[in-house]
C-alpha cells in the first residue's frame, strides 16, 4: 500500500461520517442503510479456507490488478486496495465497527484483502468465506440502486477473472446457502417503538416465518444493539435477483408501516414518557464525563427517536448516526491514536461524544 493509500485509509478509519449513513434515503427515519453483497469465486481454484497463505495472496494480487484494471469509472470512485494482513489489528477492528468487512474478515491472515471506494460506498472483501464479496452500502431503503451499481462491478471483474459458475445451479460459493445467485441483500432498521411497546419479538418472529433472516448490529451472531436490526433474505437458489430485492423491499416497507404506528401512538398516549426518555438520552450524552459503548448505544437509540419525531430540531438524523460510530470501542482507541484501558476508553468516548453534540449547538 503506498504513502497516498495509507492517508486515505487513516482518514477512513478515523471519521465518523459516512455517506451511507447520512440518512438522505428512503424512509430514512426507521431504515439507516441498504446493502447488497454478491458472493463469487474463481474457476479452478479452492475455497479459501483450502488455500495455503501463498495461493491465498495470488488469488488476492488476480484480484487487486483486476480492480486496477477496473478502474474509478468503474468502481463509480477512487478505490485503495489493502492486504489485510499489513495492517494493525486495531485498523481491521475499526473497519469491522463501520460495517466494511464481516468480524470474520478481521483476523487478517495472509491473503486475505479488501478493495475499498473511498466514500466507503462499495467494498469487495478478498478471501474471507469466498473468493470475492462485492459489498455496496446506500443510505436508507435503497435496495434497488445498491444491486444496480453492484451488479455492474460485479460484471466488470468477470471480464477480468473466470468465476466459478454452474450452468444449472448458478454461482458457486462456500456456503451452500450462498449457491445460486450468489446475492444477500439487506436492510439495517431502527425500531426503538416496537421494542418500548414489547412488540420487537412478534414483528421480527413474523418475518422469519416468511423466508427472511434477522441478525443485529454487526450481522451473524450478534444482538440487536440500540435496537437495530438487519433483515435480510435467506434464499439464494430458485429465486431471480430481482425477485430477493422486491421481497426483501416490500417486507422491510411492512416493518417500517409497524414501527411508524407504534410511534405515532405512543407519543400521541404517552407524550411525556417518552419526552422525558428522549431528553435524558441527550442531557447524558452532551454532559457525560465517562460512558461505556453499551449505555451509550443505548441513549444513541433514544436520541435517534426524539429526532426522528423532530423533538430536537437542531440535530439532523446524519448526526445522531455519526454517534453510532463514534461510541464504538476501536474507533475510539484509533481516533486518539493511543492505547487506552477501558476506563480511559470511557471517558475518550463521552469527550467524543460531547464535543459533537456541542458541535451541532447542543
Amino acid at each position: 500500500m503506498t504513502s497516498k493509500d495509507a492517508e486515505v485509509l487513516n482518514g477512513i478509519l478515523t471519521r465518523s461520517a459516512s455517506p451511507w449513513m447520512d440518512g438522505s434515503g428512503e424512509l430514512g427515519s426507521v431504515v439507516i442503510s441498504s446493502r447488497v453483497r454478491l458472493a463469487r469465486n474463481l474457476e479452478d481454484v479452492p475455497f479459501p479456507h483450502l488455500l495455503s497463505e501463498n495461493d491465498a495472496s495470488a488469488v488476492m494480487e488476480k484480484v487487486f490488478e483486476a480492480a486496477r484494471n477496473i478502474g474509478e469509472k468503474g468502481f463509480g470512485g477512487p478505490v485503495i486496495s489493502i492486504s489485510l494482513d499489513k495492517i494493525p489489528p486495531l485498523d481491521c477492528q475499526v473497519l469491522v465497527e463501520k460495517h466494511l468487512i464481516s468480524p470474520q474478515h478481521a483476523q487478517g491472515k495472509a491473503g486475505q484483502g479488501l478493495v475499498l471506494r473511498h466514500d466507503e460506498a462499495a467494498a469487495i472483501m478478498v478471501n474471507e468465506e469466498d473468493h470475492l464479496r462485492i459489498q455496496v452500502l446506500r443510505s436508507g431503503l435503497e435496495l434497488e440502486e445498491a444491486w444496480v451499481l453492484a451488479s455492474g462491478i460485479d460484471d466488470l471483474f468477470e471480464q477480468n477473472l473466470d468465476y466459478a459458475y454452474d450452468e444449472r445451479i448458478g454461482y458457486l460459493t462456500c456456503c451452500p446457502t450462498n449457491v445460486g445467485t450468489g446475492i444477500r441483500a439487506s436492510v439495517m432498521v431502527h425500531l426503538p417503538a416496537l421494542a418500548v411497546a414489547n412488540e420487537t419479538s412478534r414483528v421480527l418472529t413474523a418475518v422469519n416465518k416468511i423466508g427472511l433472516v434477522v441478525r443485529g448490529l454487526y450481522g451473524e451472531g450478534t444482538e440487536g444493539q440500540g435496537n437495530v436490526f438487519q433483515i435480510s433474505n435467506q434464499i439464494t437458489l430458485g429465486q431471480t435477483e430481482k425477485e430477493i430485492i422486491e421481497n426483501l423491499s416490500l417486507v422491510v416497507r411492512q416493518v417500517v408501516t409497524e414501527e411508524v404506528k407504534v410511534r405515532e401512538m405512543l407519543y400521541r398516549n404517552h407524550r411525556v414518557e417518552v419526552e422525558d426518555r428522549v431528553f435524558r438520552a441527550l442531557g447524558i450524552l452532551s454532559n457525560a464525563r465517562k460512558i461505556t459503548s453499551d449505555e451509550a448505544i443505548r441513549l444513541w437509540s433514544d436520541l435517534r427517536l426524539g429526532v426522528e419525531l423532530s423533538m430536537i430540531p437542531r440535530i439532523e438524523i446524519k448526526d445522531v448516526n455519526e454517534i453510532l460510530v463514534l461510541s464504538r470501542p476501536n474507533f475510539v482507541q484509533k481516533f486518539f491514536g493511543t492505547a487506552l484501558t477501558a476506563q480511559e476508553r470511557d471517558i475518550r468516548r463521552a469527550e467524543l461524544i460531547r464535543k459533537h453534540l456541542a458541535s451541532r449547538g447542543v
